[in-house]
């Protein structure tokens, strides 16, 4: 498991995602609001949104919100435009970092953006730098004594899993995008609790960073996710797991 995907598991576990519901609650209504404009709003014919509506769901989004921002993309209800932009860049020690971002302002998105990598060690590259990287995977991650690996593995054979990966205290579970609900929906059924549950970009190598490095590099993730625009931050870090467990 990356670095960025053990950060992400970490602040799952500690509720830090709890503590900015509001915030996590206007990204994902932006999510649902532009997969509903790109690909109207049937969920069943939409895969970005069902996806979206999933992710809400887990959230505790009441259903309500969720119908209110799929009208504002379908134009049933008036909204906010939004652009999608896609930032690609570095941190420190050459960490490799993509930024997903949907605004109602370009150019504000650009500048904070930019000014978040110039402050904590980075520098934004061309399109195109990175990405390549980066592969889009499903990631299911369950606490070690969740489940057992039998257990595990066999959800992943009968559902469409790719692969079961266990660190440090965590199962690993990574799959196609398009199998990610399925396989989602198995584990739940099966009454196993996810610590994180989500599509989001594997990278196919890893930098290690230590000391000051290592917490400049938390500082860049947190300035970027910080930001009212950031849909999503995806990087190729990894640190020793105190390190991480300290800065969470």
């Amino acid at each position: 498991m990356s670095g960025h995907s053990k950060w992400a598991t970490i602040k799952h576990k500690k509720g830090a995602l709890d503590a900015k519901r509001g915030k996590v609650f206007t990204r994902l209504i932006k999510e649902i609001t532009i997969a509903a404009k790109a690909g109207g709003g049937d969920p069943d014919g939409n895969p970005r949104l069902r996806t979206a509506i999933l992710a809400a769901k887990a959230e505790n989004m009441p259903q309500e919100n969720i119908k209110r921002a799929i009208q504002r993309g379908t134009g049933e209800l008036e909204g906010v435009n939004y652009e999608e932009i896609s930032f690609e860049g570095y941190g420190p020690g050459g960490v490799a970092v993509i930024v997903d971002v949907l605004t109602d302002n370009r150019n504000r998105a650009v500048s904070e953006v930019r000014f978040a990598f110039s402050k904590n060690g980075g520098n934004l590259g061309e399109t195109g730098s990175v990405r390549f990287m980066f592969t889009k995977k499903g990631v299911i991650a369950i606490e070690k004594d969740a489940a057992t690996e039998d257990q595990l593995m066999n959800i992943v054979r009968e559902h469409g899993g790719d692969e079961l990966n266990y660190e440090g205290e965590t199962w690993e579970i990574l799959t196609d995008p398009a199998a990610h609900e399925a396989v989602a929906a198995a584990v739940k059924a099966a009454g196993i609790p996810t610590v994180m549950s989500e599509v989001t970009m594997v990278a196919s190598t890893y930098t290690k960073l230590e000391g000051s490095a290592a917490n400049q590099m938390i500082r860049l993730l947190e300035a970027l996710e910080d930001n009212d625009d950031t849909q999503n931050v995806y990087s190729n870090f990894d640190m020793d797991a105190a390190q991480l467990e300290a800065a969470g």
